[in-house]
């Protein structure tokens, strides 16, 4: 099983390496139309071939794992109960080791189905949705990068080997956020999403350090064996959720992910669906037995103010991908109220079923993005004929989103808020009304995505030139069959996924959260019956401008963090221009007037010399006659 592991997580990064340098084999030619079509048919095999044979692999491994022998003190030890751990070698590093090696168990396996699956739906996508870009090898390239860094985050079995994983995450997400970087918010997005999650990373790292320091070990089994100290834990658990907070874009490091959707689309369905949102969550879920609760209560505040909060910023945003980043922040949060209510099954559950259908959303919104040629609701509406299969393949994934039976989400929602309710944390009620509340926003902000996307008057016209950012613009056609048929197979888990947890099901709880659900949903629509042509976010009256600008927290950033750190970081430039360079090039300038000085007596004049030694000895001779 170790084996299939490895191959899993390197399939991915040997499709990187052969794409960054043979898509484009033998160098020399010239970039012309055919040279880029011929190198971006051959980074799509490099790219998709891969991709599939891990899924393949991962499938077998899930079946090997399913026929093994354990525990089931997990819901996923219920399928997947085997497990499994091998070591590559260690690393002496003259005080505590670093064992590179990998563990599977139900937990990694699952997880490693998610980002799989994604991946390959992801890579054959953007064969169609990227199609004629020039750029198109290196970007499928860095997609196979970023799923083999998120395998590796998953099958880790030492929590070092497993930041590097997550570092190598980063570095992808800033090179494909701003893939099209041309355009300057484009790059100025990458570069917030760099540099916030690297905030969040510092901590992590020392928190890793601590926890390796205190057990004695980084391996994972060590560290959750150890006798640890409450204070300790307390410490090194606050540490590791600034990674998580900067990693899962969760209160307060959250705000690069809207920003990040200047990328293309199908880098947002992996961001948002299998790899680096998903990290923090997993990574909360594989050290769960060392979070105390302390940790776990702050977490769960944050995550109450998260996920009403981005909830309300979806519900006023005119930009289709920024309503779903949004969600994505407040999905993510749900997950994160699971662990704080003691429940990684609840989180994990809605993990890998948040997975299916925000990836299966986000591919529906590049379709009608493609179609259009613009990201902004009010260009869009009535597309529900021209685009047949993307609208009923985007209202599953709405309806599981909105948590509407028999999609996946209504069972794992529900899983979520029972986890919440049956609870022991003292935040118990503030996360249950925060959870409730939330639950009657996404109906909200669900059904008006959908109802201006595909209802309503057509606002479609072709356009000379797509915008930055955009692909491709109106053809007047359903997407390309590439784009097509990823929808399909995603609609699949985001419809049935969800039967797996149908025996732990609370009916009387689930029929509460439908409810609230169906109460959001409604007074949405009836406020878009009333007035078709009118936004329905104008149901949020004063408060609208507010939550469009998400509460202004990036203002307020701006004003405590960017503006100053700017302005330290210019009278640094001063100093060092005016102080220190002045000072050498004082000390220069110095140098050099005394040099003018010592260059009077040697001027290359011969005859000046000869004369001056002349002079010389002859004021020795008649110094000599008079003194002697």
């Amino acid at each position: 099983m170790i084996v299939a592991a490895a191959l899993i997580v390197l399939l991915p990064f040997v499709g990187a390496v052969a794409g960054l340098l043979g898509s484009r084999w033998p160098r020399g030619g010239s970039r012309t139309e055919e040279n880029n079509a011929r190198a971006n048919r051959r980074a799509g095999w490099f790219a998709v071939g891969p991709a599939a044979g891990a899924l393949v692999l991962t499938v077998w491994l899930a079946w090997q794992v399913s026929g093994a022998g354990g525990s089931a003190d997990v819901f996923w030890a219920e399928f997947l109960p085997g497990s499994a751990e091998g070591t590559l070698t260690v690393i002496d590093t003259g005080a505590i080791p670093i064992s590179v090696g990998l563990q599977v168990d139900g937990l990694s396996v699952l997880t490693a189905i998610l980002v799989t699956v994604v991946a390959t739906a992801v890579q054959v996508y953007s064969v169609g949705y990227l199609r004629g870009d020039s750029r198109f090898p290196s970007y499928s390239a860095f997609i196979s990068l970023f799923t083999s860094a998120m395998l590796l985050v998953v099958f880790a079995a030492d929590l070092l080997v497993l930041y590097v994983g997550w570092e190598i995450m980063g570095l992808c997400s800033y090179l494909l956020i701003g893939h099209w970087w041309e355009d300057r918010a484009n790059s100025r997005a990458a570069v917030k999403a760099f540099l916030v999650t690297r905030l969040g990373d510092v901590a992590f790292l020392f928190g890793i350090f601590t926890l390796g320091f205190a057990a004695g070990s980084f391996r994972i089994d060590d560290v959750i064996a150890a006798d640890i100290s409450t204070g300790t834990l307390v410490l090194a658990t606050m540490l590791l959720l600034g990674g998580v907070a900067g990693k899962s874009a969760q209160v307060p490091l959250h705000t690069w992910l809207p920003d990040a959707m200047a990328g293309p689309t199908p880098i947002s369905a992996l961001i948002h669906a299998a790899t680096m949102v998903a990290a923090g969550i997993f990574i909360v879920a594989r050290l769960f037995p060392v979070f105390p609760q302390p940790t776990l209560d702050v977490l769960g505040v944050l995550a109450a103010i998260g996920m009403l909060g981005a909830a309300l910023a979806a519900l006023a945003q005119d930009d289709l991908k920024r309503v779903l980043a949004y969600s994505t922040i407040s999905q993510l949060a749900y997950m994160a109220a699971a662990l704080s209510a003691g429940s990684p099954d609840a989180a994990i559950f809605h993990l890998i079923s948040h997975g299916a259908f925000k990836a299966l959303l986000f591919l529906c919104a590049g379709a009608v993005i493609h179609h259009v040629g613009s990201n902004l609701l009010s260009h869009m509406g009535g597309l529900r004929q021209a685009m047949p299969i993307t609208f009923w393949t985007m209202t599953i994934g709405f309806a599981a989103l909105m948590g509407l039976p028999p999609t996946s989400g209504f069972f794992s929602k529900d899983a979520v808020i029972l986890a919440i309710e049956h609870s022991t944390s003292p935040i118990r009620l503030f996360l249950y009304g925060s959870a409730l509340i939330t639950v009657g926003v996404t109906g909200a902000y669900a059904i008006r995505a959908w109802l201006r996307t595909f209802f309503g008057e057509e606002h479609v016209h072709a356009l000379a030139e797509p915008t930055p950012g955009t692909a491709h613009v109106f053809d007047g056609r359903e997407a390309p069959r590439t784009m097509v048929w990823p929808l399909v197979l995603l609609a699949i888990p985001a419809l049935l996924l969800g039967f797996i947890g149908v025996a732990d099901m609370d009916w009387p709880s689930a029929a509460i959260s439908l409810l609230v659900a169906l109460l959001g949903a409604g007074i949405v629509y009836t406020t878009w019956r009333g007035a078709p042509h009118s936004d329905p976010a104008r149901l949020l009256g004063p408060f609208r401008g507010p939550c469009e600008q998400a509460f202004y927290v990036d203002r307020v950033y701006a004003a405590l963090i960017a503006r100053p750190t700017l302005a330290l970081a210019r009278g640094v430039v001063r100093t060092d221009t005016h102080v220190v360079d002045g000072a050498v090039r004082g000390s220069g300038r110095l140098t050099l007037g005394l040099s003018s000085l010592a260059r009077l007596s040697q001027n290359g004049n011969a005859q000046l010399y000869v004369t001056g030694l002349l002079a010389g000895v002859l004021l020795i001779a008649v110094g000599a006659v008079m003194l002697g």
